[in-house]
């Protein structure tokens, strides 16, 4: 935590990582003073980041009690896949598929590679995420990219235990970003989006598998 960010930006990055990684489960209620203690701030930037994570929809604020976690549901699970793959294969039939784009998911994808013989499953699902944060950015829609970024964070959420629980889904993942990545070297869109809806669709499946 950079002790020279601005009070409410560090307890809101404290908050949300704590939440994202389960370090705070769905169903935990925080307390303003509490917080501001762990942080080592006032209560009046608790209350401005707890807002702001309301408005993202992590937390619900009870006045007078604190914070409560929000349990993933299954609908959110949904949800967030459903977007996701309109997101993308949006991005994938507007981007070029530039020789720096291309460039670009090739070094990725032998980042996730490495990341995953070296047995780094963190590090490979961040490469995992660049991978994919790299097609929709391409597309150049800066709103729908921040957008993005906000349905991954709400799936790390979701599927922070599924590294562990499903190790196998980092290689299926490196075949899929391969075969997605040949797509788009071949200039073939549809086979592309067809890859992509297939890639992310399997995480329905697999995060209600896990119990996530």
């Amino acid at each position: 935590m950079n002790a020279k960010a601005p009070a409410a930006e560090r307890v809101y990055s404290y908050v949300k990582q704590s939440v994202l990684d389960r370090t705070f489960e769905g169903g935990t209620l925080l307390v303003e003073g509490g917080i501001a203690e762990a942080v080592g701030v006032s209560r009046t930037p608790v209350r401005e980041a707890l807002l702001r994570l309301e408005a993202e929809g992590l937390l619900k604020l009870y006045p007078k009690k604190g914070a409560l976690v929000l349990p993933v549901s299954a609908q959110e699970i949904a949800d967030v896949v459903e977007t996701r793959q309109l997101v993308e294969r949006y991005a994938v039939r507007k981007l070029s598929a530039t020789p720096a784009l291309l460039d670009r998911l090739d070094g990725l994808l032998a980042e996730q590679r490495a990341l995953a013989d070296a047995g780094d499953l963190r590090g490979a699902a961040a490469a995992d995420r660049a991978f994919h944060h790299a097609i929709v950015a391409a597309a150049g829609n800066r709103i729908l990219e921040q957008l993005y970024d906000q349905l991954r964070d709400r799936q790390l959420r979701m599927g922070v235990q599924v590294m562990h629980a499903e190790p196998e889904r980092v290689r299926l993942n490196l075949s899929d970003h391969a075969e997605i990545l040949q797509a788009l070297r071949d200039g073939d869109a549809d086979r592309a989006e067809r890859l992509l809806d297939r890639h992310v669709g399997r995480l329905d499946v697999l995060l209600r598998g896990t119990g996530a």
